[in-house]
């Protein structure tokens, strides 16, 4: 079974109706079933990206807000969400962006250049794949990950646009 990166933008609402659900239950299920259009699985994409980044030194100012945007800031107001039913315990529990750092996220998201940040991606396949740490990489690597990071852009957008806080975690 392979790991990827998930997301879900949730209503502050929908946070405290789980929180009340995993307290009521015997064995904490926080009957977390977010609607499959507010789930993001991000595959391996943003971590071929940032280890990308990290490798080729691109584009700081992008890494940052890459990384925050999978990785929660507030793992404490959702320790109810360490759950099996949640997530598999691989990794950090799930862990939750506000909704004024998601609108944060979100503007510094649309203002990436995917084009300037894949520029010194290699145009060979095999070493493209490997300066991301995919080792083999079946398919347009640089597709795969501009695809990746338009819908990671437009996941935010959306959130932001609702006033949604985001939950991260890896399954």
């Amino acid at each position: 079974m392979a790991l990827t990166q998930h997301l879900a933008r949730v209503s502050e609402a929908y946070v405290a109706q789980c929180r009340r659900n995993a307290a009521a239950s015997a064995d904490g299920d926080p009957e977390w079933n977010p609607p499959d259009e507010d789930v993001l699985d991000l595959d391996w994409a943003v971590w071929g990206l940032l280890r990308y980044c990290q490798e080729a030194d691109v584009a700081c100012e992008w890494t940052g807000v890459l990384r925050r945007s999978v990785k929660g800031e507030n793992a404490d107001s959702v320790r109810f969400l360490d759950h099996p039913e949640v997530y598999d315990g691989f990794g950090a529990p799930p862990a939750l962006l506000a909704p004024s750092v998601v609108a944060e996220v979100a503007r510094r998201l649309d203002a990436i250049d995917v084009g300037s940040l894949l520029r010194e991606l290699p145009a060979d396949a095999d070493s493209a794949a490997a300066v991301c740490g995919f080792g083999i990489f079946h398919g347009d690597l640089r597709k795969y990950l501009e695809d990746h990071v338009a819908a990671l852009t437009d996941f935010y957008r959306g959130a932001a646009r609702q006033g949604m806080a985001m939950v991260e975690w890896v399954d």
